[in-house]
C-alpha cells in the first residue's frame, strides 16, 4: 500500500446521494435523467451543441473517427507521444496512424511537421491536448482546411482546458474525453464526445446504440456498436460537474505548491505553458534532465518508491512499441517525444494530497539529486 498513491478520485460530493437515486429509479442503463442531465451540460461547458456520453475516452475516440467516415487504407496523423488508445483507434477501423513529432514548447503535436506527413490517403488529424495542455489548434485547423482534412481533439487529458479563450472540445470537427478513474472529472470509467454538427451528432448516436436509427426504435440502418454510458455513470458526473469549481481550484493550488518547490532543484524541468492556453490541472508533469540532476528518471521512480511514493513515466512513443514498429514516421527521429518518454514522470496529483505530502515528494527528490551533492562538496 503506497503512503502517497499517483492517483486518487475525489468523490466527496453528491455522487453516492445521486447513485443511490439512479439506482431507486431502476433506470440503471443507458437511459435516465441523469444521462441527459449530464450531455446537456457538458455540452454547455464545452460550448458546442451536442455531448454523447460513452462507454470509455477510447470508445469515443473510436466513435467520433468512425462518425467522420475513417475507412480500412486511410490515414490519420497523429503525435508519438501520447496514450496508445489514440493510435488503437486508427487501427480499429483498419487505417493507418502516421506519427510526427512533438513541439518542446506545448508537448502537443508539432504542426509544422504536419503538411510532411499528408499524402493522398491522409484523411484527418487527432490533436492530442496532452498533460492538459492544448495543441495549437488555429495552427492545425488551418493546414486541415487547406487539405480537406478532419480534426479530431482527443481532450482525454484536458477538462475544461482553454485555447485562447475558447474551451477544448468546440475547437474541432468531434473532441473526444475520458472519465478514468484517474481523470479530473471522473465516473470510474467513462468518455464523451462533443461536437458542433447536428449531422453528425445524430450519425453518432446511431453508430453508439448498436446502429438503431434513434427516431425509428428497434430499426438498423446501419450496423453500430454497444458504446452507451450508464444512467448510473452519468450520476457520478453529475455530481462532479457540480463541484468543477472547487475541484479544479485545488488542483491549481497542487500545481502551484509542487512547481514552487521543483523549481529550485537543478535538472528538473516544469512542463511549459504557452501564453495562450489555459492548462487543465490533471497530472503535475516534470522532465528529469539526467545529465543536470545527477539521475535519471527511472531512478528518481525507484527512490520514491523506496519512499512509500507512486509515480509514473511517461508514455512510451507509440511508434517505438511493437504493434506500430511498421507504421508511417515522418522524418527517421523524433527526438522531441523521444526525450519526453525517457525522461518524463508524473507526480501524485489529487485533490485529497495534502501541502505536507506535495512538501514530502519535493524533498525526496531533492534529496535524490547528486547535483545537490556536487554544490554541498
Amino acid at each position: 500500500m503506497w503512503k502517497i498513491p499517483v492517483a486518487s478520485a475525489d468523490v466527496t460530493g453528491k455522487e453516492e446521494e445521486y447513485v443511490v437515486e439512479a439506482i431507486r429509479s431502476s433506470w440503471i442503463s443507458s437511459s435516465g435523467a441523469f444521462v441527459d442531465r449530464f450531455e446537456k451540460e457538458f455540452s454547455e461547458l464545452c460550448d458546442t451543441k451536442h455531448a454523447l456520453s460513452c462507454a470509455n475516452g477510447t470508445v469515443a475516440l473510436h466513435l467520433a473517427i468512425l462518425g467522420l467516415g475513417l475507412r480500412p487504407g486511410d490515414e490519420v496523423i497523429v503525435p508519438s507521444m501520447t496514450y496508445i488508445a489514440t493510435a488503437n483507434a486508427v487501427r480499429y477501423c483498419g487505417a493507418e496512424p502516421v506519427f510526427i513529432d512533438i513541439d518542446p514548447n506545448t508537448w502537443c503535436m508539432d504542426p509544422t511537421q504536419i503538411e510532411e506527413a499528408i499524402t493522398p490517403r491522409t484523411r484527418g488529424i487527432i490533436a492530442v491536448h496532452l498533460l492538459g495542455h492544448p495543441a495549437d489548434m488555429d495552427a492545425i485547423n488551418e493546414i486541415a482546411s487547406i487539405h480537406g482534412l478532419w480534426v479530431v481533439e482527443d481532450a482525454a487529458e484536458a477538462h475544461f482546458a482553454l485555447y485562447k479563450g475558447k474551451p477544448v472540445g468546440s475547437l474541432g470537427s468531434a473532441a473526444t474525453f475520458s472519465f478514468f478513474g484517474n481523470k479530473l472529472f471522473t465516473c470510474g470509467e467513462g468518455g464523451a464526445v462533443t461536437v458542433n454538427s447536428d449531422q453528425l451528432s445524430l450519425r453518432l448516436k446511431t453508430l453508439r446504440g448498436q446502429g438503431m436509427d434513434p427516431r425509428k426504435r428497434y430499426y438498423f440502418p446501419v450496423i453500430g456498436y454497444n458504446y452507451r454510458l450508464t444512467n448510473v455513470a452519468c450520476a457520478m458526473l453529475c455530481a462532479q460537474l457540480e463541484r468543477r469549481s472547487e475541484i479544479m481550484s485545488r488542483r491549481i493550488e497542487i500545481f502551484q505548491r509542487y512547481n514552487e518547490g521543483l523549481a529550485q532543484i537543478p535538472g528538473v524541468r516544469l512542463q511549459p505553458i504557452a501564453s495562450w492556453a489555459t492548462h487543465s490541472p490533471w497530472m503535475h508533469a516534470v522532465l528529469i534532465d539526467s545529465t543536470e540532476y545527477g539521475r535519471t528518471r527511472d531512478e528518481v521512480i525507484s527512490g520514491l518508491a523506496a519512499k512509500g511514493i507512486d509515480s509514473r513515466p511517461f508514455f512510451v512513443p507509440i511508434h517505438t512499441l511493437p504493434p506500430y514498429q511498421n507504421s508511417p514516421v515522418v522524418r527517421d527521429l523524433l527526438p522531441h517525444t523521444d526525450f519526453l518518454g525517457s525522461s518524463g514522470l508524473m507526480l501524485p496529483t489529487y485533490n485529497a494530497l495534502t501541502n505536507e505530502d506535495i512538501d514530502t515528494v519535493v524533498h525526496i527528490i531533492s534529496e535524490l539529486s547528486t547535483a545537490r551533492l556536487r554544490r554541498a562538496a
